[in-house]
């Protein structure tokens, strides 16, 4: 009995009460996680079925070399931000939100937290319906048994357990000893699988439709690592040290960024799988077989519990004194209920919608830490009454200038996100302000606009502003 009860604490992940220092600095004591813990939590998040279909998007329309091309470039510039923002909340012990505190104002920064809650919370539905639709199709290949909302309540559970486990539990317990090693096992043997079946040289030599412009092409890959911008410091600010949780972050996510998008556009050339959630992952059962399936499905998991964790702890900057748990709970028991009846094909436009919304945000945050203030902030001036920072009302006036600004940017130069809302917004756009998608530009507008503002009407010592540096 004694072994057996060895082998089951070993094996499976220990679930443990989150700290409840909620949105305040993480203690020094508690930042526990190192280079190989970011690399495997970052890489990890890089892997997923939704990964591979937006690497689907790619072709077509371009070529397999360009989609390539747009791959690196993309995956590069993307990680790169990524493990930006993450040094901030490496250095400082502070989640995403109450990061924007300084930028936007206190106030301020409730919009985006509000958007963020938003987004999270529907993508966390998104990942529910692709879980639970596709344990249905194994359960239905090998068992002859159909009941969607029995396998979504099945991995809802799982990710809220997940969820309140927190991520130093889930990175050493469940990561590093199981999830990402099985599934990069798995990765192996199909990319083996497709290239053993596939014509390499036939891929490389067949054109593109001209759909896609090579920027456009790079934003959908941009898109990925930067949608996770509003949750980095979230687990970032675990770590033991800023630089090797910069460097676990971006080299882990930028390799299998890269090689998920690069075998979403070979799978799509190979097969003719359909550009579409349920569709897709019907077709990966055909191709993979359901037990490779099931290994992606069981790491789907680890997705969806980032988006529901950070959900939580971007509402506790509004409200700071409810539990963690008992958000973490409540909203994934709402994203359950909203998969079983949202059609999610049309809800995934709202949500690519939503999330351009962060692009030139963190051009804002990036200008204010690394430009303006010379890193890192002073902590206690986070928690102070709202006012503390300057702006009318605990809002940045010129934080939200730049930002709209930077949104606008975005839609100029990538008009398809708001197109699918607007019709005909596409054609009014001149095509030469596609060249380069929308995520660079409206990052880099942002990021000059507020440096100008900020730089000329903000007080050379304001409350929350340092200028000594100093290392965690």
């Amino acid at each position: 009995m004694s072994l057996l009860s060895d082998v089951w604490r070993r094996v499976l992940p220990k679930v443990q009460a989150p700290p409840e220092w909620g949105i305040e600095p993480v203690p020094k004591v508690q930042r526990k996680l190192g280079f190989l813990d970011y690399f495997v939590l970052w890489g990890d998040l890089g892997i997923g079925l939704l990964v591979l279909l937006a690497g689907s998007f790619l072709v077509p329309g371009l070529s397999f070399s360009g989609a390539l091309l747009a791959t690196l470039i993309g995956s590069v510039l993307g990680c790169l931000l990524l493990a930006l923002v993450g040094m901030i909340g490496s250095d400082n012990g502070i989640p995403t939100m109450v990061l924007l505190r300084p930028v936007l104002g206190v106030r301020g920064s409730y919009l985006p937290s509000a958007l963020n809650v938003l987004q999270l919370v529907g993508w966390t539905i998104f990942e529910f319906v692709i879980m639970g639709y596709a344990a249905n199709v194994i359960s239905r290949t090998v068992f002859g048994v159909s009941s969607i909302p029995l396998w979504t309540a099945v991995f809802a559970a799982i990710v809220i357990l997940m969820g309140i486990g927190g991520p130093v539990g889930v990175v050493r317990q469940w990561l590093e000893k199981f999830a990402v090693w099985v599934v990069l096992g798995t990765t192996a043997w199909l990319t083996w699988h497709l290239l053993s079946t596939t014509s390499l040289a036939e891929l490389l030599s067949r054109p593109g439709n001209g759909s896609l412009t090579l920027g456009i092409g790079v934003d959908l890959v941009i898109a990925m690592p930067i949608s996770w911008l509003p949750l980095v410091a979230d687990y970032n600010r675990f770590a033991r040290k800023t630089g090797t949780a910069f460097w676990g972050t971006f080299a882990g996510y930028l390799i299998t960024n890269v090689w998920f998008y690069a075998l979403g556009a070979t799978v799509l050339l190979a097969s003719g799988i359909a550009q579409e959630p349920k569709g897709f992952v019907s077709a990966m059962a055909i191709t993979a077989g359901w037990i490779a399936l099931l290994i992606l499905l069981v790491d789907e998991t680890d997705n969806a519990w980032a988006d529901l964790y950070s959900s939580a702890v971007s509402m506790q900057n509004v409200f700071p004194r409810v539990k963690q748990r008992w958000l973490i709970l409540g909203l994934g028991i709402l994203a359950y209920l909203a998969a079983l009846v949202i059609d999610i094909t049309q809800y995934e436009n709202f949500l690519f919608l939503t999330g351009s919304f962060f692009i030139p945000l963190f051009g804002i945050l990036v200008s204010d830490y690394f430009i303006l203030r010379r890193r890192p902030y002073q902590a206690d001036n986070f928690y102070q009454p709202p006012g503390r920072f300057w702006g009318l009302g605990s809002v940045n006036l010129w934080g939200m200038i730049a930002w709209v600004a930077g949104i606008a940017a975005y839609n100029l130069t990538n008009p398809s996100t708001l197109g699918a809302f607007i019709p005909g917004w596409a054609r009014i756009v001149p095509q030469s302000l596609t060249v380069f998608g929308g995520s660079l530009p409206s990052f880099i507008a942002a990021l000059v606009i507020y440096t100008v503002l900020a730089g000329v009407f903000m007080r050379r010592k304001e409350p929350g502003r340092v200028t000594a540096h100093k290392e965690n």
